[in-house]
């Protein structure tokens, strides 16, 4: 069976389910996240039960979106500070400290921390492969964790 053809008979049971895991308004989200996995994935042919497989998809989707979104909860939460109390300094020197990164490790961090991206969407993203975005984000991290370290000293 194509993926195409599972999806169109199954596609309300998807999001009935997704809407369950997630509410309404994220539920074409997820299922759209599920497919593309999916489509992504070489396994699709060797697929025994295909409902199976793409309402297990959906429920992995669904599970990544919730904690991303507690993830980003906490991080607001965090960082939930009056505008006027900003010390410009301190948002200048931290701008600093970037800079010594790439442009694509800049991106990949972006997308990694704030954004809440796996490695495999900013692959697609970017238009990079995976790899390419382990190896960008272990650098960055490299390069801070020298930078911070350098500045504690």
């Amino acid at each position: 069976m194509k993926i195409e053809e599972a999806y169109e008979k199954w596609a309300d049971d998807l999001g009935r389910f997704a809407t369950v895991l997630v509410g309404p308004d994220e539920a074409v989200d997820v299922v759209a996240e599920a497919l593309t996995t999916v489509l992504a994935s070489d396994r699709w042919s060797s697929v025994c039960n295909p409902k199976s497989y793409l309402m297990t998809a959906v429920l992995n989707s669904s599970r990544m979106r919730i904690r991303s979104s507690k993830r980003r909860r906490v991080r607001e939460a965090r960082v939930a500070v009056d505008e006027a109390s900003v010390d410009l300094q301190s948002d200048l020197a931290i701008r600093q400290r970037l800079e010594v990164l790439t442009a694509n490790q800049r991106a990949v961090i972006y997308l990694t921390y704030w954004e809440d991206m796996t490695p495999s969407t900013i692959a697609l993203t970017m238009g990079v492969s995976e790899g390419a975005v382990k190896r960008q984000l272990a650098r960055a991290r490299a390069t801070l964790r020298e930078v911070l370290s350098d500045e504690s000293d």
